[in-house]
C-alpha cells in the first residue's frame, strides 16, 4: 500500500506529514517505556523481518497481489509506540534507497501504514485478550483477528485521505468498495503471516514478546497435600520459560530475514499489490509522478548494472534487510539509552 508521489496534492501531503511527525515524536518518547536492554536488539529485527517479509508478494486474486504492512506484528512483539517506530524506518529504507513510496507521500505512508496499523491492531488485540482464557494460544488468535483487521483499516484511511487530497476525478464510493474489499484478502495473509510469527516467537522467548507480558504460570502451593492457587494479590505469575537465548533468537531471525528477501523473493508474485490495481482500474495513478530517487543504485529492488535479474533482486533484498537492521537498531538503542539517561540518579535528583 506504498503511495507514490502524484496520488495526493501538496497540502493534504503537508497536513498528513505533520501528523506523521508528531506521531513519531510522540512514538519515541513512549518507546521508552517499551524498550530494555533485552527488547533493544529484537525490535531493530523486526524491522529488518518486515522489510524481508514485505518483499513477498502473493497472490490474492486475478491479477492482484498482497504483501505484509507488518503494523500489527511490531506492536505485539515490540510494543505500539516501538511498532510505529520500525514500520517507519522500513517505509523510510524504502522510499529513499528504494524508489518504493513517494518521497512527498511519505507522511500519507507513515500515517496509515505505520500510525493506523499499529493503533488499530494493539486496540483489536488488547480488546480480545481481556475476554479470551488466559493463554499463549490466546495471544496467536489475538494476533491473527488484530492483524487481519488493521489491513482494511488502513485501506479506509487512504480512501479518506485521497478523498480529502486526491489529484484525480474519482468516485470515493467505488474506490472505498475496492480498496476495502481487495484489503480484507490481503488482511487474511496478514494475519497468517503475524499469527505464525508471534506463535514462534512466543514458543521460545515469550518473555521477549511485548504482548505477552503478565503472562505466566499461576503459582501454586500445596497445603494439606492439596495444590492451590496462590491469590492474584498474592504474587505475581512466574515468567514463562525462555527455550532459547537472546543471542541465538537474534541470529536465527536475521538469518531468516536474509534467506527471505535474498532467495525466497525471487519467486514473489509479480502481479501488482492491491493499491496498484485499485489505481489503475480506477483511474486513481493519471497523475503519478516519477519517483525522486528513481536513479537510486536499488531503484525497484535491483541493484544497477546487474544483470541477471535473480542475482540482483537477491543482493538488493540482503543489501535492504542489512542497512534497515543497522538503521532500527542504532534509533532504538538511542531511545533505550536515552530511558536511562532520564532514570539516571541526576535526572531523579532533577525532579
Amino acid at each position: 500500500m506504498h503511495v507514490p508521489d502524484g496520488f495526493i496534492n501538496a497540502p493534504t501531503s503537508a497536513v498528513t506529514g505533520v501528523v506523521a511527525a508528531g506521531a513519531i515524536a510522540v512514538s519515541l518518547r513512549g518507546a521508552r517505556r517499551e524498550l530494555d536492554e533485552r527488547t533493544a536488539p529484537l525490535a531493530g529485527l523486526v524491522a529488518a523481518f518486515i522489510f524481508a517479509v514485505q518483499m513477498l508478494n502473493f497472490p490474492v486474486a486475478a491479477g492482484t497481489s498482497g504483501h505484509l504492512l507488518g503494523g500489527a506484528l511490531a506492536a505485539i512483539l515490540v510494543g505500539p509506540f516501538t511498532g510505529v517506530l520500525c514500520v517507519s524506518v522500513v517505509l523510510l529504507m524504502q522510499g529513499i534507497l528504494f524508489a518504493d513510496g513517494g518521497l512527498t507521500a511519505l507522511g500519507v505512508n507513515i500515517t496509515d501504514m505505520a500510525l493506523v496499523t499499529t493503533v488499530v491492531a494493539y486496540a483489536v488485540f488488547r480488546g480480545l485478550l481481556r475476554i479470551l482464557p488466559r493463554g499463549r494460544r490466546s495471544v496467536t488468535v489475538a494476533s491473527f483477528a488484530a492483524a487481519l483487521l488493521s489491513v482494511p483499516a488502513a485501506a479506509l484511511a487512504f480512501t479518506l485521505v485521497y478523498a480529502v487530497g486526491g489529484t484525480t476525478e474519482v468516485a470515493i464510493g467505488k474506490v472505498v468498495t475496492a480498496m476495502v474489499g481487495v484489503h480484507v484478502l490481503i488482511g487474511v495473509g496478514e494475519a497468517a503471516i503475524t499469527a505464525l510469527t508471534v506463535g514462534a516467537v512466543i514458543a521460545v522467548r515469550p518473555d521477549l514478546v511485548y504482548g505477552a507480558r503478565g503472562l505466566g504460570q499461576r503459582l501454586r502451593l500445596r497445603v494439606h497435600g492439596e495444590l492451590v492457587d496462590v491469590p492474584a494479590e498474592g504474587a505475581r505469575p512466574a515468567p514463562l520459560a525462555a527455550r532459547v537465548s537472546r543471542r541465538t533468537l537474534w541470529a536465527t531471525g536475521l538469518v531468516t530475514s536474509l534467506v527471505l528477501a535474498g532467495f525466497v523473493s525471487f519467486y514473489a508474485s509479480a502481479d501488482p499489490d492491491g493499491l496498484e490495481k485499485v489505481a489503475a482500474d480506477k483511474g486513481i495513478d493519471r497523475k503519478t509522478e516519477e519517483h525522486a530517487a528513481a536513479d537510486s543504485p536499488l531503484a525497484d529492488y535491483g541493484v544497477e548494472d546487474v544483470d541477471d535479474s535473480r542475482l540482483s533482486g537477491g543482493l538488493a533484498g540482503v543489501i535492504g534487510v542489512g542497512v534497515t537492521v543497522v538503521a532500527g537498531s542504532t534509533v532504538f538503542w538511542a531511545v533505550r539509552r536515552r530511558r536511562g539517561a532520564d532514570a539516571s540518579p541526576t535526572a531523579v535528583e532533577n525532579v
